[in-house]
């Protein structure tokens, strides 16, 4: 911040958001610190290169006014991005009740007899502020898997484990059920076998062990597979 009698401004460096091939702006804030009408002039030591508006006008007593300068868009980068543009402010004190159009490059020189307050500006470019776009895709690149399809082969991998999850689960219900009734034939074969050895005939006890048992393997071995 410069604070001179006259006009006080808000930054000394005209800070410009460097891009190529694109016009850019940037701003300065005028505060007039008198009673009386201050107008000023903006002079720049390359005129071709940028536009200021307004040039020239009046400041408000006690008031602030906005002077937005664009660079025009460049089609190369200045080494190590460091710019000599220079620009340079000056206000003398106005008649009361002075207009924009009253403001005269006279009113500025020597011989007008008039206090002219200078304020020397540089310029200083800054790298270029990232769109909302760019952010959000990079947000994307970041939580989506990388290749073609990424989120769509997620989300079918979710959709498999979840059916694998589903299978094993109904298959291990039949299993447990399978050793269930497993485990009540050996019982009811363990008591075939003891009622068998106390029977007197033998012949038709014997055969239903037999077939019981040969039932049992047969669980077993699809038990197995």
């Amino acid at each position: 911040m410069s604070t001179g009698e006259l006009i006080t401004v808000d930054q000394l460096d005209l800070k410009f958001h460097f891009e190529l091939n694109k016009q850019i702006n940037s701003s300065l804030k005028l505060t007039n610190n008198t009673d009386d009408h201050v107008g000023y002039k903006v002079k720049t030591t390359n005129p071709k290169k940028y536009c200021v508006r307004p040039n020239t006008g009046v400041v408000l007593p006690r008031s602030t006014c906005e002077i937005i300068v664009t660079m025009q868009a460049q089609k190369e980068a200045p080494p190590d991005m460091q710019c000599r543009d220079k620009f340079l402010l000056q206000s003398v004190i106005a008649k009361a009740g002075s207009t924009p159009k009253d403001i005269t490059p006279e009113m500025f020189t020597k011989d007008s007899g008039n206090k002219v307050e200078e304020c020397k500006l540089r310029v200083v470019y800054l790298p270029p502020i990232p769109s909302t776009s760019s952010v959000v895709q990079g947000a994307e690149e970041v939580f989506t898997p990388k290749g073609s399809g990424g989120s769509r082969m997620h989300v079918d991998s979710l959709d498999k484990s979840s059916e694998v999850r589903s299978l094993i689960s109904k298959l291990t219900d039949e299993k447990n059920a399978a050793i269930e009734q497993s485990n009540r034939i050996r019982q009811e074969l363990e008591l075939l076998r003891r009622g068998s050895n106390k029977s007197q005939g033998g012949g038709a006890p014997l055969m239903l062990v037999i077939i019981i048992g040969l039932i049992g393997l047969i669980l077993g071995y699809i038990m197995k597979k």
